[in-house]
């Protein structure tokens, strides 16, 4: 299941087949014992080979004759130049292969007939919809203790803040080059106190990532204490930070994998405004001794800071103000809010019953969080095509 939320502060048609019903049915005159001594005769090639086939051999070189091309097979060969290789030769060697062709054409509908399944899973294209190697082969995508990030993009991405993309510093608003590169610095150091830190992810208050936050605003200051008292939707701490309940679940491993960017440009009132979007990927474990279950829970997280000029805005040296932040989670609940990440296991965690809407890939980003948001107005619970 998916939940995005935002706060941006103010400021061919089958037919019958079978021998009747009006079909030609010649040829039938001689013994299965005069067919087998003429074949044996034909092949060897002796003077007692008859100097033209009998009536049978007659029906199947008329057919033959009449039958138009056939269509390329998946593995005829063809040669160079485009032809097609003959199908009939001439003389002797021309006859074995005429009546080698019916007897293989006899067996080919003998075995048709016995067991039209089987032929037909032959053929390329076939479902193996109900393929025990299908389902092998889903189950060797799932993730595991050893591999938590199997079978997901996540896999070659890049662990912690190594996967998220700095921007150069340069001069902006009141902010000389070397103020700006202090700013990122702390943009930095937030994202890893937020969203990475081990004890935030074990569901400890984030007291290092709330210090860099500008105590004078006041409007964020009471959503975070009630954010940490009474979570509810409307204060919600996973706005912000990333937390799961010790109690129900643990991190599969240390690692936490991401990508994302941050960005800079010049804000409100000559003000430094510093854009991160980031997608992390939590694998986790139910909390219970012996849980072996890997499931994952995807957060993308856009989070909009202005670094103001203190002689035009409030703020304590070093912190930023916030201009908005928005969420969307996949596999980290919807229906209740208790200031924790709700991960289900098994089938779940992908699609939950409340899941409605079209289906979003949590690991796409060239979709905006503007886009995202829009695509989100009124759908309750989204669903995730995969986790």
């Amino acid at each position: 299941m998916r939940a995005t939320t935002g706060i941006r502060w103010p400021g061919a048609e089958g037919g019958e087949s079978g021998v009747g019903r009006g079909e030609e049915h010649d040829g039938a005159s001689i013994s299965d014992e005069e067919w087998e001594q003429f074949l044996r005769d034909a092949e060897s090639g002796g003077k007692q080979a008859p100097k033209e086939p009998s009536a049978r051999a007659r029906m199947v070189a008329r057919r033959l004759r009449e039958e138009p091309d056939r269509p390329t097979g998946w593995r005829t060969y063809e040669p160079a130049g485009g032809g097609r290789a003959t199908r009939r030769g001439a003389g002797r060697g021309g006859k074995r292969l005429l009546y080698g062709a019916g007897l293989l054409l006899a067996l080919v509908l003998l075995v048709l007939a016995l067991n039209p399944a089987g032929v037909v899973g032959w053929l390329p294209g076939a479902s193996d919809e109900q393929s025990p190697l299908a389902a092998d082969s889903a189950a060797a995508r799932q993730p595991t203790l050893q591999e938590p990030f199997k079978g997901s993009p996540a896999r070659d991405w890049s662990d912690g803040l190594a996967g998220i993309t700095f921007p150069a510093p340069d001069a902006t608003g009141w902010m000389t080059r070397a103020q700006v590169d202090q700013a990122l610095e702390r943009t930095r150091d937030f994202l890893a106190a937020s969203s990475l830190d081990a004890g935030v992810l074990r569901g400890e208050r984030p007291e290092k990532a709330i210090a860099l936050i500008n105590p004078q605003q006041k409007d964020v200051q009471d959503f975070l204490d009630a954010a940490f008292r009474s979570p509810s939707r409307k204060n919600n701490p996973l706005m912000l930070f990333s937390r799961f309940d010790p109690a129900k679940v643990r991190l599969a491993g240390d690692v936490v994998k991401t990508r994302g960017r941050v960005t800079f440009g010049a804000g409100e009132d000559g003000a430094l405004e510093v854009t991160a979007d980031v997608t992390y990927v939590y694998p986790v474990l139910a909390a219970e001794a012996g849980a072996e279950q890997v499931a994952r829970t995807i957060v993308r997280r856009e989070v909009v800071m202005s670094w103001d000029d203190p002689a035009k805005v409030r703020t304590k040296a070093g912190t930023f103000s916030l201009v908005s932040y928005r969420v969307d989670t996949t596999n980290g609940g919807c229906d209740g809010v208790n200031g924790y990440l709700n991960p289900e296991f098994g089938p779940a965690q992908a699609d939950g019953e409340a899941a409605t809407g079209p289906g979003v890939d949590p690991y796409e980003r060239e979709t905006s969080m503007d886009e995202r948001m829009r695509e989100a107005e009124g759908e309750g619970c989204g669903r995730a095509t995969r986790t």
